[in-house]
């Protein structure tokens, strides 16, 4: 009976080891999908920070880098100490987890708490950009983020086409007659910006 029971206890050892060794490996490919995420964040979408209002899309993909590269390396760890079996190291191993989960729960309250004034930040922040700096001397970087923003997101305007209605270059002689710029179109030719209608642009306001 006792023998029994032995085998009984390390069969359910066993079964744990297996177990935990594969949440462990999904919890490594998480922190590896974070980390390409942050890294494909800050390479692909580098171009919009010159229109941002704050340096919070930078910080984000640095963050989500971080915290994928501490999730992969906790996972290291905790292959090691699976097949080690070692004490020490599946201590450090739930530590690291505990906090882990702790910087996500505090991350997603902020992040709930935050968003939506610093999405009407950014908002207005656009609205003004759009008026005070597209295709103005000394703003190539800006101009050509908005002109991508808009064909990427396929938007017009930071809220809607009225956005432009005000803008310098929209009032400027430079715009020959054009309501919206061209990358506003849902076809890109030379001054289709004229014709500001649902057909042609994107995200026309409502009338």
């Amino acid at each position: 009976m006792a023998r029994y029971k032995v085998e009984q206890d390390d069969w359910l050892i066993v079964y744990l080891k297996y177990l935990l060794f594969v949440f462990n490996f999904f919890f490594w490919v998480g922190g590896a999908t974070v980390l390409a995420v942050g890294v494909w964040t800050l390479v692909e979408k580098s171009g919009y920070l010159s229109i941002l209002a704050s340096s919070t899309f930078a910080a984000s993909a640095y963050i989500l880098i971080f915290a994928g590269a501490l999730v992969m390396v906790t996972g290291f760890l905790g292959f090691g100490a699976i097949i080690r079996e070692d004490r020490s190291c599946l201590s450090t191993y739930f530590c690291l987890l505990l906090v882990i989960f702790l910087v996500e729960l505090v991350a997603g309250v902020l992040a709930h708490m935050y968003y939506q004034r610093l999405s009407e930040e950014l908002k207005q922040h656009l609205t003004r950009t759009l008026a005070e700096n597209y295709r103005q001397p000394g703003a190539v970087d800006i101009t050509l983020s908005v002109d991508r923003l808009q064909q990427d997101f396929k938007c017009c305007g930071s809220n809607s086409s009225a956005d432009w209605q005000h803008s310098a270059y929209i009032l400027s002689q430079e715009a020959e007659g054009r309501r919206v710029p061209d990358s506003c179109c849902k076809t890109v030719v030379v001054r289709c910006g004229q014709r500001v209608h649902p057909s042609n642009i994107y995200k026309v306001e409502k009338r």
